[in-house]
């Protein structure tokens, strides 16, 4: 079963929350039959019960069949939490049909790059077309595709090649029969066969007609062990193109020794010839691919570690920072991908206090601090628990030469900061900073509140920073700070959605968060747009304010691509305001223009400002899993 596939740019997918029992995973043509492995484990997940979850159990049972052919394993880490419902923020791509109803292959000569988040090669797929991009069983250019893809995974040639070699020296393909003679996937099929659909005829079943990928076959002859014959085979013979029993292309060795031959999965005396699919030929014709695969072909200890620390990799890179893994099998060894961060420690109140007065005195504005402890936790994201405030890597590359972070800008204040923290660790100073700016934004505008900061975060380094994997997290928009990159094929306030989604943030926090960061100048560039106050700097609801008053209509700036507007008066046009469609929408959407009223309505002032805080708190510790009894869900809990 393979759930554990998580995408760099979104950190989603992977196994972290049992998704694969829900629609549309649960009947991704590439998961086929899985439905009836899911069943397998309902006794187990019933026997223990809330011991263990879903998620978890995905993958133990993972670990325990490699363990049980032979194979490697690195270790495993459990704390994985189950939901209950499909999570509906993740784009699949743009296509209405599966990959095996003809949707195209993503990557073409007019188009070389995946689109945006997407690591699939054709809708439906986990990974790559096993026959070859959109079928063409050519092996560079499944090379390219599988490059591509596995790189969307934060894996490099090594580890795309060990978990494609390690993968395939178990088990076999399935492509007895044409797909056409069996039945339809579980989310279609009818309410008497109870989430269970593709083949589910005993007597087709008995007589070995099973088809999935259409693929037929075991890639080796001993395809319940663990070994080097995967390799062996591999350039052992030349291979020719044939076409399974379901049509399917793929990879039959030429005059193959009897001993090489598999035993047929129904019949243990009865041999069969072995097979390739066009993305295993990929490792033999590529010249990257095929300089690693002679190497671990000559050294079989150097397979086996690849691959346990691969599959180790691509089943917990979704669990997030090692604190998060529970269990005793949990391996001593830090991992770069793991975002070690060195134990910080907090300071006394006294000297946090004392920091906090000589930033304010330094000089930096409250929208630099804003800004600065924005950029640092904001990065975080729930999809695989990466990013956060805590380890500074915005001191770091690549995050400090990010766009988004306006780096002369951010280098000013780092600066700055750094040469007053002392023994406070930097990731702490930005959040005091900011804390103390908020502080300060608050009080001049006439309310006094304490903005609560959990100290004791620590510094990461440099060297144990995963460049290649973070270089996926830049934001190409953040709604928050006003900022976009490049025009983006979705609606700029549907990539606020995504943000405030990975951020974890509900509607009336995502709502609250916005209206206050306007006014308190934490907008990309230092532009005007959506800071609807005349006293900027200062903590008010005026932004909601302004956005609801009767006394102004807006209209678009012609030259904008649909993305700026003026607010005029309605006496005359006299330009009062101008904003992004991200502004906007809190006063054109029906759910958020009802929160947007709560926060402009008089009286409700002292409430923008506490709720602000509630919420800026929430995702200054978003990533603080070293805190105990942190809350994760909404801080924000009465609007009215």
């Amino acid at each position: 079963m393979l759930p554990g596939r998580t995408v760099s740019p979104t950190g989603r997918g992977g196994a972290n929350s049992g998704q694969q029992r829900f629609e549309p995973l649960n009947s991704w043509p590439d998961n086929g039959n899985l439905d009836k492995a899911r069943r397998l484990l309902w006794p187990i997940k019933q026997k223990y019960g809330r011991h263990i979850s879903w998620a978890d159990l995905f993958i133990l049972a993972g670990n325990v069949a490699i363990e049980s052919m032979g194979g490697p394993v690195f270790g495993f880490g459990g704390g994985r939490k189950d939901v209950y419902q499909s999570e509906g923020d993740t784009f699949w791509g743009a296509e209405e049909i599966w990959v095996d109803e003809g949707a195209l292959t993503r990557i073409t000569e007019d188009q070389p790059e995946l689109e945006g988040p997407l690591a699939a090669i054709q809708m439906g797929l986990i990974y790559v077309n096993p026959e070859g991009p959109g079928g063409n069983p050519d092996p560079l250019l499944s090379a390219r595709d599988m490059k591509a893809t596995f790189q969307r995974m934060a894996m490099n040639s090594e580890e795309t090649v060990a978990l494609t070699a390690g993968g395939h020296a178990f088990g076999k393909g399935h492509g007895a029969k044409p797909a056409e003679n069996f039945g339809v996937n579980p989310a279609a099929g009818p309410v008497h066969m109870q989430g269970l659909g593709w083949l589910t005829d005993q007597g087709e079943i008995g007589r070995g007609h099973i088809t999935t990928s259409g693929i037929e076959g075991a890639w080796t002859n001993n395809p319940t062990k663990w070994g080097g014959d995967y390799f062996r085979l591999l350039f052992k013979y030349d291979y020719e193109l044939t076409t399974s029993p379901a049509g399917a292309k793929q990879w039959t060795p030429v005059n193959p020794d009897p001993e090489d031959m598999a035993p047929d999965a129904r019949d243990p005396d009865k041999r069969v010839p072995t097979m390739m699919t066009t993305a295993d030929m990929a490792l033999k014709m590529d010249p990257e691919f095929r300089a690693i695969s002679e190497r671990f072909r000559d050294d079989q200890a150097a397979l086996d570690d690849a691959f346990a620390r691969a599959w180790f990799k691509l089943t917990h890179r979704d669990l997030g920072p090692k604190i998060r893994y529970l269990g005793n099998d949990v391996p001593d060894e830090d991992l770069i991908w793991q975002d070690p961060i060195p134990a910080g420690y907090a300071p006394t109140d006294a000297d946090a206090a004392a920091f906090k007065k000589k930033v304010l005195a330094s000089g930096l504005t409250v929208s630099q601090l804003v800004r600065t402890a924005w950029a640092s936790a904001s990065t975080y994201r729930k999809s695989d628990h990466r990013g956060g405030a805590n380890g500074a890597h915005i001191a770091l590359e690549p995050q400090r030469s990010w766009a988004v972070n306006e780096p002369e800008k951010l280098a000013t204040v780092l600066a700055t900061l750094e040469n007053l923290r002392g023994s406070i660790s930097l990731a702490d100073a930005i959040v005091l900073a900011g804390a103390a700016a908020v502080e300060k934004a608050a009080g001049d505008a006439g309310f006094d509140v304490n903005v609560p900061v959990t100290l004791g975060r620590g510094d990461a380094t440099q060297e144990w920073t995963d460049v290649d994997s973070f270089v996926w997290m830049e934001p190409q928009a953040d709604g928050f700070r006003n900022y976009l990159k490049s025009r983006q094929p979705v609606k700029t306030e549907e990539l606020l959605l995504d943000k405030a989604s990975l951020l974890g943030l509900s509607a009336p926090e995502m709502t609250v968060l916005v209206g206050g960061l306007r006014v308190l100048g934490a907008n990309h560039g230092d532009k005007p747009d959506g800071v609807l106050t005349r006293r900027p700097g200062q903590l008010t609801n005026d932004f909601f304010v302004n956005l609801l008053d009767n006394d102004t209509f807006w209209e678009l700036v012609d030259t904008s691509s649909d993305e700026e507007f003026i607010g005029y008066d309605h006496g005359g046009r006299q330009e009062k305001w101008r904003a992004t469609r991200t502004d906007l929408i809190f006063g054109s959407n029906s759910q958020l223009r009802a929160t947007a009223e709560v926060y402009a309505e008089r009286g409700h002032e002292e409430k923008f400002v506490h709720d602000f805080v509630k919420a800026w708190v929430k995702v200054m510790n978003a990533d603080r899993f070293d805190l105990t009894g942190r809350r994760s869900d909404d801080v924000i809990e009465d609007l009215a």
